[in-house]
């Protein structure tokens, strides 16, 4: 539909200035971001925390990672899904990602690398933990606007001790024709909020809450951040969950890295009683997003319109 090309993602400015809580400026922009995701579940940000020349090692780092053979790629894997090596799947053939666990920790950095280079790759380290690092400034600024905006400050400490972060890098192939090809499937994020960023091949599509596709093109320096399904969930619907999914075109490889805010592995998700009441009942019963997302890769949870209600939807 025409919309598709006049719509476009509120873009907020976090760049050129230190934020502080508590300031004009922190105030003005945590009211950009709460209205952001009320509507849209996602938005682009300007950031300047993270250097150009960190985010082309970045992309020079992840082409060396995906050129490695398929047998030493196979070797990042996970116990819980989708945070390892994912690739080689019929329905999405130009797509295939790895997942870097604790990847602000120069120490899991490390393991990561030492797992594909036993040799070891410094650089590669260095370049991943320092972009993480970064980046997960942004997310918590986030969460704390977020959490600010709903009155909510006072379980600020306990979020943000309730997540871990998972690094995925991806690469979707050029499908060598000008017609758009899948990428990846429409879905939701399952986690708290991601922040991706990409190399300047588009791809990315955001759909609206009336159900129209923005095509996303973000500037080089700026950064897409996302609500998943269990800040959704932790919200009783306040802030929303996007689907999305990549259209791909052209020979061009498209890399891009997601920085994903995950619920810790035992912690349950449950919407604060603040959050609850005759205006807005419980939306989603308490759950642990481990189990969650055992349930969404099952064959069930994969035909779901929404895993998230299917799975503890009152």
């Amino acid at each position: 539909m025409g919309s598709q090309n006049l719509l476009a993602l509120p873009l907020i400015n976090f760049s050129g200035h230190e934020l502080k809580p508590g300031t004009f400026l922190w105030d003005s922009i945590k009211s950009q971001v709460h209205q952001a995701l009320q509507e849209f579940g996602c938005f682009e940000a300007s950031f300047d925390k993270v250097p150009s020349e960190l985010r082309k090692s970045l992309f020079t780092a992840l082409q060396e990672l995906f050129d490695l053979p398929l047998q030493t790629k196979i070797r990042n894997s996970s116990k819980i899904p989708f945070h390892g090596y994912v690739g080689q799947y019929p329905m999405v053939p130009l797509y295939e990602s790895m997942g870097i666990e604790g990847a602000p920790s120069l120490e899991e950095s490390r393991k990561f690398s030492n797992v594909l280079w036993p040799q070891g790759n410094p650089a590669f380290c260095e370049t991943v933990q320092s972009f993480s690092e970064q980046l997960s400034e942004l997310d918590q600024m986030v969460r704390t606007m977020v959490l600010e905006s709903l009155g909510l400050k006072k379980y600020l400490d306990e979020h943000l001790d309730s997540t871990k972060y998972l690094l995925r890098v991806m690469k979707y192939k050029g499908p060598e024709t000008a017609e758009a090809k899948l990428g990846l499937t429409s879905h939701t994020d399952k986690n708290i909020v991601t922040i991706l960023y990409q190399n300047q091949v588009c791809g990315l599509q955001v759909q609206t809450r009336d159900g129209e596709w923005i095509t996303v093109k973000p500037s080089p320096d700026s950064f897409i951040v996302m609500i998943g399904d269990s800040f959704h969930a932790w919200s009783n619907g306040r802030v929303y969950s996007a689907y999305h999914r990549v259209m791909m075109s052209g020979s061009e490889p498209r890399y891009s890295v997601g920085l994903f805010s995950v619920p810790k592995e035992g912690y349950i998700i449950k919407a604060p009683e603040e959050l609850v009441d005759e205006e807005h009942p419980l939306l989603f019963k308490p759950f642990d997003h481990v189990k969650f997302l055992g349930f969404y890769y099952t064959e069930a949870g994969q035909k779901c319109e929404s895993a998230l209600k299917t799975y503890c939807g009152v």
